[in-house]
């Protein structure tokens, strides 16, 4: 890590309406320069996409009531949502917001119209939400005085042709990150991208699969050997269980890396799988943050568990799974005595295993997960038995 550069990234609740765009917008305006963007699709507006293409499939030269064909019909309410965002913004912005919309109906519409969607034209047309946000982000940030410019992320995130869950190629990531962004940083500006779309060597768009704007941000980051990356976000940080499951969730003030790679791999909804890898060798730390509410901390990612080692720091599950998680939980700890015990209470049949040195994971049956989540989120969160302990 060399620079001064923040990549902040906003996700698509955090980009969702006028509003979230204004307090994305106030965060950017913060942040002491040298700065890179990286935007998700407003939310709800990949889903949409996909079920264009689904409706253009089934019945896509059956025509809407205006005279529009079905498929594309199911896109205006989102083309709207754009737009009403935009009418906040100068008259010139608005008019520049109404081409880009207009280009993205006439090239989607192209795509549709050429017959079956094959994985290649599903990435096509799916990276027009992050086209579309990125375009109008920028705009939103020259409203607010910032000097901001789009960056085709084609133009930097060069992949494999694997359409739908391409790979990057780091090394060509580097090389162009590097001539496409940093002049821009030289001449104070800030570069504005949307994550989740890449390109091949020949120019053909891929995607690096659903949600994946978090890895774009810290692909960018790695290559520009940036100072910190944020990832802003609805909740504040990493929480130590799923918010859906447990109310009385506290925030993970600090994780490793691997502790966040495996949460990440065991589906907490903040982190990508991928993007954990990015960074580690330039030791460049990741901040989850809340776009709602900014002041908070959040959690702080990076090459340090943080004290006292041994200990649960998050509880990850998907349907069938319950992980404890956690920098040396493997090594006969007090905390993962703690675990065992609740385990043994609960159902003595159940065992936990550990399949890396931050981990205790046991298979459920998908009726007892939530059970299981809950009772050990209160003996190890709720009563701090196991900080107070291990």
């Amino acid at each position: 890590m060399t620079s001064s550069i923040k990549v902040l990234k906003f996700g698509g609740t955090s980009v969702a309406d006028g509003a979230a765009f204004e307090r994305a917008a106030r965060i950017v305006h913060g942040c002491p320069a040298p700065v890179v963007v990286v935007v998700s699709a407003m939310s709800g507006v990949t889903d949409a996409l996909i079920k264009s293409i689904r409706t253009s499939a089934s019945d896509g030269r059956t025509a809407a009531s205006d005279g529009m064909p079905a498929a594309i019909a199911t896109l205006e309410e989102h083309f709207l949502r754009h737009l009403h965002v935009a009418e906040a913004l100068r008259p010139e912005a608005l008019a520049k917001c109404r081409t880009l919309i207009e280009s993205a109906r006439h090239e989607i519409t192209e795509l549709l119209d050429l017959g079956p969607v094959d994985l290649r034209t599903q990435d096509a047309i799916t990276s027009y939400g992050e086209i579309l946000c990125a375009g109008l982000f920028t705009l939103i940030l020259e409203h607010h005085d910032v000097p901001a410019s789009y960056v085709d992320a084609r133009r930097c995130i060069f992949t494999d042709d694997k359409h739908g869950d391409a790979n990057p190629l780091i090394h060509e990531v580097n090389l162009r990150t590097g001539a496409e962004l940093k002049p821009l940083l030289e001449a104070k500006m800030v570069p504005v991208l949307g994550g989740f779309i890449g390109a091949t060597t020949r120019g053909v768009t891929t995607t690096l699969g659903r949600g994946s704007s978090d890895y774009t941000a810290t692909l960018i980051g790695a290559a520009l050997q940036a100072a910190e990356i944020q990832i802003w976000t609805d909740v504040d940080g990493v929480q130590t269980a799923n918010p859906g499951l447990v109310t009385a969730t506290r925030t993970v003030p600090m994780l490793s890396y691997e502790e966040a790679k495996e949460l990440a791999a065991l589906g907490a909804r903040v982190m990508h799988p991928k993007m954990i890898d990015p960074v580690v060798d330039e030791n460049i730390p990741i901040w989850i943050r809340n776009s709602r509410v900014p002041e908070q901390s959040g959690t702080l990612i990076c090459a340090q568990s943080g004290p006292p080692n041994g200990i649960v720091k998050a509880i990850a599950h998907s349907a069938r799974v319950v992980a404890c998680v956690g920098d040396g939980l493997s090594n006969g700890t007090q905390g993962a005595a703690r675990v065992r015990q609740v385990l043994r209470e609960m159902d003595p049949t159940l065992k936990w295993q550990s399949t890396s040195a931050s981990n205790l994971i046991t298979i459920v049956d998908p009726d007892g997960v939530a059970t299981l989540v809950r009772r050990l989120h209160e003996r190890l969160f709720e009563s701090q038995s196991v900080y107070q302990t291990a």
